[in-house]
């Protein structure tokens, strides 16, 4: 049997659950779940009465029983998660927002009972959104909050991370100019002075680190840079190192690059034309050369591997480095041009 709740206007169709004494109607409204015991109109909290027999239709126009603070609203854990991520928040704050959002104005105690968040709590988080402008506070008694439009939030966070970001980038700027840097600089050369050869080496995981750690290498080389990658994996560096090699070049850095070339990497072959020499090989491999010194190879093919898992290895070995280089000159000059695989 189903019962129905009319709520001015579009009732409410709900089945109901519970015990003698009470009876619980669940159902949505804008997307949000609400529970309601419709014998006290008090809060209820405990989601697990939801279940899949319930009858769960939107409701249009203003909803009273939210508007008195007659319900709790239950909102799904990956909603909130997007929320902490887009605007980093932590978990109350995103709680108490949304509930405030769907009240539109209310005091810290109705939200502390709508978001489920302890009262104690609720206080110092609403401050908190106050200062990153997600709420108003309204003056007089009691205390009511008023919720900023989303879109008005939006713009107000988007701002204050500029700021922030353009404070950090002076703060890094004026630090090249303070002793700071060249005691950091310091410690760093002693240090290397220390260490033996052999232990130049370093994992890196991730390709976003070993992108960085490339980059590094090959901007510090000062006669030759030899990669041999992948198909993607040279585009991949087209798209990304370009203005590295750009950089080189003018230092007179010799430039040299095989990867399997098709006609996916032909734009990406004729932009890098002017500052490397590019041809063709059937060779699996992921690796680069820095001046016979140095070397970054990945162990991992690069389709068969999420680029979080990506894996590489850095070397600083003149023994090592040297010979392979001598390798990668043998097979060079039997490799086909970039013209005559891709065309001009």
């Amino acid at each position: 049997m189903k019962y129905q709740v009319h709520i001015h206007g579009p009732g409410l169709v709900a089945k109901p659950s519970g015990c003698l004494r009470y009876i619980f109607y669940h159902f949505k409204i804008e997307k949000y779940l609400y529970s309601i015991k419709v014998t006290i109109f008090e809060c209820y909290k405990r989601s697990s009465l939801l279940n899949k027999d319930t009858y769960l239709p939107s409701l249009e126009g203003e909803n009273p029983l939210k508007k008195r603070g007659l319900c709790t609203m239950i909102v799904k854990e990956e909603f909130l998660s997007k929320l902490r991520r887009y605007f980093s928040l932590n978990l109350y704050e995103v709680k108490i927002w949304t509930a405030l959002l769907s009240r539109g104005v209310s005091t810290a105690g109705e939200l502390s009972d709508i978001a489920n968040v302890p009262r104690s709590r609720s206080y110092d988080v609403l401050e908190s959104l106050e200062k990153k402008g997600f709420v108003v506070m309204k003056l007089g008694k009691p205390i009511k909050y008023i919720a900023v439009a989303p879109g008005e939030v939006v713009d107000r966070v988007k701002k204050n991370m500029k700021v922030e970001a353009d404070e950090k980038v002076k703060r890094l700027d004026e630090l090249k100019n303070t002793e700071v840097l060249g005691e950091l600089n310091t410690l760093h050369t002693q240090g290397v002075e220390l260490i033996e050869p052999a232990d130049l080496s370093g994992s890196l995981r991730g390709r976003h680190n070993l992108y960085n750690h490339l980059e590094l290498t090959i901007r510090n080389a000062e006669e030759s840079v030899v990669i041999m990658t992948t198909t993607q994996g040279f585009i991949r560096k087209v798209e990304g190192l370009k203005p590295v090699f750009e950089q080189i070049k003018k230092r007179g850095v010799k430039i040299r690059i095989a990867a399997p070339l098709n006609k996916e990497s032909k734009a990406a072959v004729k932009d890098i034309s002017d500052v490397a020499e590019v041809r063709h090989t059937d060779m699996k491999a992921r690796f680069c050369i820095v001046d016979g010194k140095e070397i970054i190879f990945m162990v991992l093919n690069d389709t068969e591997v999420h680029p979080t898992y990506d894996v590489g290895i850095w070397v600083n070995t003149p023994f090592f480095a040297g010979a392979l280089n001598g390798l990668f000159d043998l097979a060079w000059k039997s490799l086909k041009t970039a013209k005559e695989v891709v065309g001009k």
